[in-house]
């Protein structure tokens, strides 16, 4: 028991490592959730070049079993994967969680929220990318199919008609307040831009909100922070 917590107390008080790509999609919700955190200066970035399929090679796969960004090693070495479980992670290491939810209630709706922008937004966007499109390239897409890529396309669209509706009765996501789930979308949306998928020019909430939250300071300047030295 001893040993846990002295093992709990040292990461919670270490330097972290980030690996992920500075414009990535899914890296964009750790790299917001840092920010939400003031947590910048506890991290070192570390990029691994999607273009250049770094995120395949046995030395990253040794890292992260699923060959995805971002990664994020704790001061003893322990790996945390998937921007879930990371935003989790960070959010509660002050023990005054506010991205995640502080209630049964709010982590409840927080989670079930940010999995529905999983699945009906951030990821039909990634597979229309990689199946889609000439997504990263020939040397890294080593199997696609067009056909599927398009259904996930359409499937993206209908789920930016379902958080429009959403929008149009709620200020944010999930809860009452800024979340996690909140994050999720925004990174779907980041991704759509990428692949020029624009919001249904109806959306009107789902636009008014995409555009309240390109202003948050978090969203803003999630591109630059790994170029300011902690």
């Amino acid at each position: 028991m001893a040993a846990t917590e002295n093992m709990e107390q040292t990461c919670a008080a270490g330097m972290m490592t980030l690996y992920d790509w500075r414009t990535g999609p899914y890296p964009a919700r750790v790299r917001i959730a840092l920010a939400e955190k003031t947590l910048r200066a506890r991290v070192r970035f570390v990029s691994v070049n999607l273009w250049k399929g770094e995120h395949k090679t046995p030395a990253f796969l040794a890292k992260n079993y699923s060959g995805t960004l971002p990664v994020l090693e704790l001061a003893d070495g322990t790996l945390i994967a998937e921007c879930t479980a990371i935003t989790q992670y960070l959010d509660t290491l002050d023990g005054a969680p506010v991205l995640t939810g502080a209630t049964p209630r709010e982590q409840g709706l927080i989670h079930m929220m940010t999995r529905r922008a999983e699945l009906e937004l951030l990821d039909p966007v990634s597979v229309y990318f990689h199946h889609g499109t000439p997504g990263l390239g020939p040397q890294v897409e080593l199997y696609q199919n067009p056909e599927w890529g398009l259904r996930q396309r359409d499937r993206a669209v209908r789920g930016m008609r379902y958080f429009d509706d959403l929008l149009t009765r709620q200020p944010f996501v999930a809860a009452g307040a800024f979340s996690m789930a909140d994050i999720a979308v925004i990174a779907g949306l980041i991704f759509a831009d990428l692949v020029q998928l624009p919001i249904p020019e109806d959306c009107n909430a789902l636009s008014a909100w995409y555009a309240r939250m390109q202003a948050r300071p978090s969203v803003a300047n999630r591109i630059a922070m790994s170029e300011t030295a902690p």
